[in-house]
């Protein structure tokens, strides 16, 4: 049956039924999430939350806040957000190698996203850097980590890690490494030593595609 005919308005929604997604405005995208009589929050929405990161980080109190979206249209926003985020989980599973930053920032800055506390992650490696396992081992504060090495390389023991990477986010959105990061990273060198798995680098990952690595600066 013609869209048309299903009751919907020429517009964004008839240009997804007809297979155009590409071709509609974040706009038009997000007028078809949060309903029909979203146009003028949509506009404020990207007003006070452009895309990509500002987007990423909205919440819930924020959006019902708007003119014209309401709960069930903030609902359906924020489900499309999370739904994004385990999209980006589950391409994981193709067990990618990790040689470098931009391979770590690549495999997990979609998920780490928007979030308003830091998590801490462990990318537990094989001989050939492949990746084995993810592992959330902490959330922290809006700008802390509470990481004991311990709960990291218990971990990567379970996986038979030859070796690991660590990552994590700073919601403010500035990869800059604290002092507590960089005091954070060489006890899990020394820990790791101890074992015999190496802790080949420690990313940092901010917004807008910005990221640190540790190694690269030299803390490590």
């Amino acid at each position: 049956m013609p869209p048309h005919q299903l009751g919907f308005d020429r517009g964004p929604r008839e240009m997804l039924l007809a297979g155009r997604g590409d071709s509609i405005t974040d706009e038009g995208l997000l007028a078809v999430l949060v309903g029909e009589r979203g146009d003028t929050g949509v506009q404020r929405l990207l007003e006070q939350h452009p895309i990509p990161d500002g987007l990423w980080r909205v919440r819930a109190e924020d959006l019902v806040e708007l003119d014209g979206i309401g709960p069930a249209g903030a609902a359906r926003l924020l489900a499309c957000l999370e739904m994004s985020r385990r999209a980006a989980s589950w391409r994981s599973t193709a067990r990618p190698s990790i040689h470098t930053p931009e391979d770590v920032v690549d495999l997990c800055s979609t998920q780490l996203r928007g979030l308003d506390r830091e998590h801490f992650w462990c990318l537990s490696l094989n001989t050939k850097n492949r990746l084995l396992r993810l592992s959330e081992v902490s959330v922290g504060s809006l700008n802390a980590s509470i990481v004991h090495p311990r709960e990291l390389f218990k971990e990567a023991v379970k996986a038979s890690a030859a070796s690991v990477v660590v990552v994590h986010n700073h919601p403010s959105g500035d990869p800059t490494p604290s002092g507590a990061d960089i005091q954070l990273t060489r006890r899990l060198v020394k820990a790791g030593d101890v074992l015999g798995i190496e802790v080949l680098d420690h990313v940092v990952i901010g917004d807008g595609g910005e990221f640190s690595s540790l190694r690269d600066l030299g803390h490590m």
